[in-house]
């Protein structure tokens, strides 16, 4: 199989992917007979039979021609047949025959190129139309049907230009992670990509490590996030890591530690504005009530989890609980105003880490007390 092609980094092309297929619709209209079909011309009729009064009169010259007005069925032009559509089964011919043409049509282009290799990654192996195509549509059933995602405040993430989104971390498993790309992409006004910063462990894991290479993950260090940022991309960051991914259902809905602010430095060197976030909903879909440290340090990871259905019902048991998720963009902190020397200033790195952290915090408290209930 031949390699994907691979996009130098200072391309302005690097975020987005190649054309997609099947998205162009032609219209076709019917071949009328005549005497070019080889049909007989019908009998013209005799104009001199015809009444006067039926006879419209010509418009004056100069004056617009009046549009025609609804037919029988209440369609434009009055019901006059539009190319490509035969009725109210679909457009395109019967049943949606021709949006199902061209979703195969695109479906096999997109084949195509898989085989091929005529398709861009970027530097970080950023694989946009597999992400588009195939990776969010895989997440959306789960984002909108068993979650339930409701999202406030996606405008704050600017329309262009790098941007920092500082989020809490949750669940046992990072299914917020995901989630939140989700949202990003779907709710966005210009549809713009989250790159997520992710943990060593991820790109350990086998399968895990392709994936979350295609899906514009990346290594959570300051050069990589620093980059992005520069670059004009959204970049999404967890500063709780597994500390906030693995901690007890006790303790749901506590920040825990931010760590020592590298996310501000990296954006005050970058002049990147932080979006703060806040997920709600997370906590309770795998209550973990303990953790094995035993077997943890056997299978080398950071926590072994023990919930109510997990280990006990086997495969059963990691079906996360069907809660009711609620996604809230705050308004962002600008790093514009700092000098570039600002990022080397502790006081500083230790007071923008807090001022975020509280953000995220007090919307936590304040999406909970509006919350009717877990599940609903």
């Amino acid at each position: 199989m031949p390699d994907a092609k691979v996009i130098p980094f200072d391309d302005d092309r690097s975020r987005g992917g190649p054309t997609r297929a099947g998205k162009g619709r032609t219209a076709g209209g019917r071949r009328r007979g005549g005497a070019e079909d080889g049909q007989p011309d019908r009998e013209a009729p005799d104009v001199r039979q015809t009444p006067l009064a039926a006879v419209p009169e010509a418009p004056e010259s100069g004056a617009p021609e009046p549009e025609p007005g609804p037919g029988p069925r209440g369609e434009p032009g009055g019901g006059r047949s539009v190319p490509g559509d035969d009725g109210p089964e679909g457009r395109g011919g019967n049943g949606g025959r021709g949006d199902w043409d061209r979703r195969i049509a695109g479906g096999l282009a997109f084949l195509r190129r898989r085989i091929t290799g005529e398709y861009e990654v970027d530097e970080f192996g950023y694989d946009a139309e597999l992400t588009d195509q195939v990776l969010v549509s895989l997440l959306r059933p789960l984002y909108e049907k068993y979650f339930r995602v409701e999202v406030l405040g996606v405008e704050n993430i600017p329309a262009e230009g790098g941007a920092l989104v500082v989020a809490n971390h949750s669940g046992t498993l990072p299914l917020d992670a995901l989630m939140l790309q989700v949202a990003v992409h779907d709710h966005h006004p210009a549809q713009r990509a989250l790159r997520l910063l992710a943990a060593d462990l991820v790109f350990m894991l086998p399968v895990v490590n392709e994936l979350a290479r295609k899906a514009g993950h990346t290594l959570a260090c300051a050069e990589d996030a620093q980059r992005l940022l520069e670059r004009g991309e959204v970049v999404g960051v967890m500063p709780e890591g597994f500390k906030g991914l693995g901690k007890p259902f006790s303790e749901r809905y506590k920040l825990q530690r931010f760590g020592r602010g590298g996310f501000v430095s990296t954006a005050l060197r970058a002049g990147a504005p932080i979006v703060p976030c806040s997920i709600v909903g997370a906590e309770e879909i795998y209550p973990m009530v303990g953790n094995s440290r035993t077997l943890a340090r056997l299978l080398g990871l950071p926590y072994f989890p023990v919930t109510p259905t997990f280990p006990w019902l086997g495969p059963l048991g990691m079906l996360p609980l069907p809660t009711k998720w609620t996604i809230q963009f705050g308004e962002p902190v600008p790093m514009d105003d700092y000098p570039p020397e600002a990022a080397e200033d502790p006081v500083l790195m230790f007071n923008l880490t807090d001022q975020v952290r509280e953000t995220i915090q007090h919307t936590l408290y304040k999406l909970l007390v509006r919350r009717r209930s877990v599940f609903f």
